[in-house]
Order: structure tokens, then C-alpha cells, then sequence
């Protein structure tokens, strides 16, 4: 008994002294950027989420990107805008920030992901731990979102069209889509024109820069979900891409061009087991909270 009691004063006179101290968390913190359609703090999106995050592991630092000064904006910067911007700005924020000093993990929803994989590449300080990307499009997208519902006809109309706008100067730099646009019919007009996804898979030119920041990650997590209806195609979320020239057949990560050249490092980070696959049954961003508490938070984030 007089030993318990010892025990329980021991662990009061820990936590007392971890608050003086101001100690908070054990978990790094934690960085956030929404999708398409999204905000930062939407309650029954991200908001919630953040909030599940800080459930599990308390008095850990949840820092969710917003560009702009409301939610309504950043919604907006979610579709317009220079992308390239928007993460110069971001990077600058990141820097800044007292909490982050020593490194944080990341986590990218659907565009946002590839937009956390630039700042990885682009901004190393502070240092990315863990990179967890939920639906992202790391290698483009070729066709318009729920485009079947349209019908077949229809839907390959509105795709066309957009494949005539998407490379123009102008629409690159104002509409964030077309910046990870990827036309499989035009290769050589998305490598040269594609002011963002194409640099950041060092398309045209080899940056060894790009590479070796993607190396210092612990692990870099692509999540598919295997009956995504938003992203096409799907396994895009995995590296993969349609076979140049058609839009039928599609190139998995180890057979593209990206992988076999080692362009982006990312044989050299498979090699080092640092590239984690995971699958969720689902369309685009469908997940239970059991599953991102189990297989995300406590297996990436603690």
C-alpha cells in the first residue's frame, strides 16, 4: 500500500513537472492541407479530423492549412490561383513557426497531398518526419471528376475540351486543376507546360534538389482508395499512370519511366522500404475513424 502510494505521488510530481516545464506532447507535431472543395477547419471535414488527432494524442500541435484570410477564401484557393504561390507561401509559414522547428509529420488530402510533397521537395527546414498522402494525384489526373455520370458521350466531350485549355499560360496560372492536368495523348505538351506537376516529377530536367530532400523522409504513406470514382485514373494515388498515348492500359509505379531513372529518388526510397502501399476500400476520401486511429495516427504519428 505505502508503495502505490509512493507510485501515484511519483506520477502527479512527473505530470506537475512536465506542465512547469512545458512539455506537451511526446508526438511531433502534425501539418494538414485539405483538398479540393475543402477548407482547413470545416467541422464535419478536416475540423473534425484535426479533432480526432488531438483525441488520440493530447496536447499534440495540429496546424491545418488555410490560404487566405477566411474559410470561404481558402476554399476558393482551392481552385484558383498560382499553386507555385500558394506553397511559397506555405513554406514561409512553416518556417516560421516555433512549433515546427524541430520537425513535424504531414498529412495531404486528395491535392493537397502533392501539394505537401512539393513543399518536401521545395522546403526541407523544418524537416518532414512521416508523409502520409490520402488520395493524392502524384501523377496527374486525365478526366473530369464523377465525369460518367455525364454519360459516356458527354463526359468525353468535357474532357477534350479541357485538354484544349489546360496547357495555355494563362489558365496554368490561374486554375489550380489544370496545374496537375495530364494528358496522356499529349506527353511532350504536359511536360512542357505543365508549370507545376511536371517540375515536381522532374519531367524535363533532373533536380537533384527534389531528390534528395524526398530522401530524408522516415516514410512517405500512399493511401488508394480502391473504388475511387473522383480521381482517374486511381492509381495515380500510387505513382501509376496510363500507358503514354491511351487512356485504357495503366503503368504502375516500377514499370513508369519516374521509377526506372530513378528521376525522383523514389526507386532509392522503395529500396530502403520507406514507401509504404495502403489500400482502403471506398470511394475518394471514404474512411472509418478506426482505421485512421489505427493504421494512420498510432502506426504513423506517434
Amino acid at each position: 500500500m505505502i508503495v502505490l502510494k509512493k507510485n501515484i505521488l511519483l506520477l502527479f510530481l512527473v505530470l506537475y513537472l512536465c506542465k512547469i516545464n512545458g512539455i506537451e506532447s511526446s508526438s511531433p507535431p502534425i501539418v494538414l492541407w485539405h483538398g479540393m472543395g475543402d477548407s482547413c477547419c470545416f467541422s464535419f471535414s478536416l475540423g473534425a479530423l484535426k479533432k480526432l488527432i488531438e483525441a488520440t494524442l493530447p496536447n499534440v500541435y495540429v496546424y491545418s492549412i488555410r490560404i487566405g484570410n477566411n474559410v470561404v477564401e481558402d476554399v476558393e484557393h482551392g481552385y484558383f490561383g498560382n499553386i507555385n504561390e500558394q506553397i511559397s507561401e506555405v513554406c514561409e509559414r512553416l518556417s516560421k513557426d516555433e512549433h515546427l522547428k524541430n520537425g513535424y509529420n504531414a498529412i495531404g488530402f486528395s491535392q493537397g497531398a502533392q501539394f505537401l510533397r512539393a513543399v518536401i521537395q521545395r522546403c526541407p527546414n523544418p524537416p518532414i518526419l512521416n508523409f502520409i498522402s490520402l488520395g493524392g494525384q502524384h501523377q496527374g489526373v486525365f478526366g473530369f471528376p464523377n465525369c460518367e455520370l455525364l454519360g459516356t458521350t458527354l463526359c468525353n466531350r468535357v474532357t477534350h475540351v479541357i485538354k484544349y485549355a489546360a496547357y495555355s499560360n494563362f489558365v496554368q496560372r490561374k486554375l489550380i486543376q489544370a496545374t496537375y492536368w495530364h494528358d496522356p495523348y499529349q506527353e511532350q505538351e504536359y511536360k512542357s507546360k505543365s508549370i507545376f506537376m511536371a517540375d515536381i516529377n522532374n519531367e524535363i530536367q533532373i533536380n537533384e534538389t527534389y531528390k534528395d530532400n524526398l530522401q530524408k523522409l522516415n516514410a512517405m504513406v500512399l493511401v488508394k482508395f480502391a473504388n475511387d470514382t473522383i480521381v482517374r485514373p486511381r492509381e495515380t494515388e500510387w505513382f501509376g499512370f496510363y500507358k503514354s498515348g491511351q487512356e485504357m492500359e495503366i503503368q504502375n509505379l516500377e514499370e513508369s519511366d519516374l521509377y526506372r531513372e530513378d528521376r525522383l529518388g523514389l526507386k532509392t526510397l522503395h529500396a530502403s522500404g520507406k514507401i509504404h502501399f495502403l489500400s482502403v476500400p471506398g470511394n475518394h476520401l471514404q474512411f472509418d475513424e478506426s482505421w485512421f486511429i489505427n493504421d494512420i495516427i498510432k502506426t504513423y504519428l506517434m
